[in-house]
């Protein structure tokens, strides 16, 4: 296998790359008990956010679960169906609703939580406490240094350049 020079940092040491195979080892150990209670990575993120929460706009929802509101749009039917999730008129605006968790919800999480917890605990036990919640920290305070970057980045760009997402 030859290896090619290129002008930037090796794949390897991407950024973007190492998050996503560090977040594709964590979710292989989940995915397993989502699928048992019939429910999609995106959909138990929507029913984790809404658990700590007594409602959410779609706006807040997608914001809190790094969804588009577009796509938690088209989730939330199926999770309404199921009776884990209840939509409410806002009171202040009639054309906005917020999404509640319901009692199925909530027991469809009790349900999952001691799975949820013993995987934390292996991921605990092999990568250690301090270690993991050190992690979680410093990936806080990335995301708040890459927001602020992004957010300055924006206000110099030039009108009229695209802008695209991938992995750099």
């Amino acid at each position: 296998m030859s290896v090619r020079a290129v002008p930037m940092r090796a794949f390897a040491s991407s950024l973007p790359m190492a998050l996503l195979r560090a977040r594709e080892a964590v979710m292989r150990c989940f995915r397993p008990g989502l699928r048992d209670h019939r429910v999609t990575e995106q959909q138990w993120r929507l029913l984790r956010a809404l658990a700590g929460h007594e409602s959410l706009e779609i706006t807040e929802l997608a914001a809190q679960t790094c969804l588009l509101a577009p796509s938690v749009s088209r989730i939330l039917p199926d999770l309404e169906a199921r009776g884990l999730i209840a939509r409410r008129q806002v009171q202040a605006d009639l054309r906005r609703s917020s999404i509640v968790l319901t009692a199925e919800g909530s027991r469809l999480i009790a349900t999952h939580a001691p799975r949820s917890e013993r995987i934390y605990g292996a991921i605990e036990q092999r990568f250690g406490a301090e270690r993991l919640q050190l992690l979680i920290q410093l990936l806080h305070e990335l995301e708040a240094a890459v927001a602020a970057l992004s957010a300055e980045s924006e206000s110099v760009a030039p009108r009229g350049t695209a802008r695209r997402s991938g992995s750099a």
